[in-house]
């Protein structure tokens, strides 16, 4: 189990750009697979972003690409989500999640991961 704790959220109009943060509490992030979720009043639990821990290779929910990217900086144990061109429709509850340490695959499966942050608000408005 690792701690992440979220940051980064808010309020920001259609279009423009917030950057999430996840701090882990471990000296072994580097080993774990770095996930991104939302969800939404009403809705399930959505896949947004993943990042590998071997080779950094990203993953992406089709909603969200070509605008949102994900990185890591193992050095700082962090993880970050960087969203573009938002949109109303992006208005979710996001939680930052950890899946491993090795994990063989990255998952696009909230059932996969077995750390979760608390989670952070992002309110797009129109």
């Amino acid at each position: 189990q690792v701690t992440l704790v979220e940051s980064g959220g808010g309020l920001v109009q259609a279009g423009g750009s917030l950057r999430l943060s996840c701090a882990a509490s471990t000296g072994t992030f580097s080993q774990y697979v770095m996930g991104w979720f939302r969800q939404a009043p009403g809705k399930e639990r959505e896949f947004v972003a993943a990042i590998s821990w071997r080779t950094d290779n990203t993953f992406y929910g089709d909603s969200v690409k070509g605008r949102f990217t994900i990185s890591r900086d193992n050095a700082k144990s962090t993880a970050y989500l960087q969203m573009d061109g938002l949109k109303p429709e992006d208005t979710a509850v996001y939680y930052c999640a950890a899946a491993g340490p090795h994990s063989d695959y990255v998952s696009i499966f909230p059932a996969d991961f077995g750390s979760w942050g608390q989670g952070t608000q992002v309110t797009v408005s129109s």
